[in-house]
């Protein structure tokens, strides 16, 4: 007796796998046994010291900046290309500092949204007329693909659990030809340079800042000296944005200690 042939079975679809969903982890910088045993606790002590630095934080920042951080921010984003009317969300907008510049240049046409981890930063931060707050995860954005002209950050890449995820968060809500921004302290390129950094901020702007009563700074300013140390080098910040899917991606630093990392959303 012959079997009849077998029908044929249809050919298994192919299976589409998205490159940027397969992407392995990018911590800033190795875990900080000083300030917490393991990783997996860094969200949580990162959330807890903003929380207690939020009243004294502008008052550390201007004296680290020597008061010229307003001026800085205000440029970076208007070499970056921000404008009237754009849609900007400020990652990580702790009081508001970099907001404050982007509703300056966005103007009333525009608006911009702050989000942050940090509910004490926020309360700061509401207090900027026009900005919108918002309380959430670098790595889980609350705002729908494909909204914003602009995704900023200022100074807290260091403190991002997962530079990869981040960067995909900002690759998804920022719309075709969007921008993302990121400021950010580096590591100094020699020995000298990292001595006077880390004397000026590890000693002098703490000093400072307590004989303007304003104590508890110190222990934040110590941690953000920490990451800077331990920060992994802008290649391997540049890279990450180009393997999240930006385009034109580049980086432009100063005094070999300020970094401005920028990328773009293909159009």
């Amino acid at each position: 007796m012959v079997k009849a042939p077998a029908s044929p079975q249809p050919e298994p679809k192919p299976v589409i796998v998205d490159p940027l969903s397969q992407t392995k982890p990018i911590p800033p910088h190795a875990p900080l046994a000083a300030y917490y045993p393991s990783r997996q606790e860094q969200p949580a002590f990162v959330r807890a010291l903003f929380n207690r630095a939020a009243a004294d934080y502008d008052s550390a920042n201007a004296i680290l900046s020597l008061g010229t951080g307003q001026r800085y921010r205000r440029q970076a984003l208007q070499v970056a290309g921000l404008c009237a009317g754009m849609q900007v969300l400020d990652v990580a907008t702790g009081t508001g500092l970099t907001a404050r510049e982007a509703l300056h240049l966005t103007g009333p046409a525009g608006a911009v949204i702050g989000v942050d981890v940090s509910e004490a930063m926020l309360a700061q931060a509401r207090r900027v007329p026009g900005l919108h707050c918002v309380q959430a995860r670098a790595e889980a954005l609350p705002v729908a693909s494909d909204r914003c002209d602009f995704v900023t950050m200022g100074y807290a890449l260091r403190h991002v659990p997962d530079l990869a995820a981040y960067f995909q968060e900002c690759h998804r809500v920022l719309r075709p030809g969007g921008t993302v921004l990121i400021l950010e302290i580096i590591r100094p390129p020699n020995r000298l340079a990292m001595a006077l950094a880390a004397f000026y901020m590890r000693v002098v702007v703490p000093a400072l800042c307590r004989l303007r009563g304003r104590g508890t700074a110190r222990t934040l300013l110590q941690y953000y000296w920490a990451t800077i140390e331990a920060c992994v080098p802008p290649p391997v910040v540049t890279g990450a944005l180009a393997g999240a899917g930006f385009t034109d991606v580049s980086v432009r630093t100063e005094l070999g200690l300020f970094a401005l990392y920028v990328g773009r959303k293909p159009r």
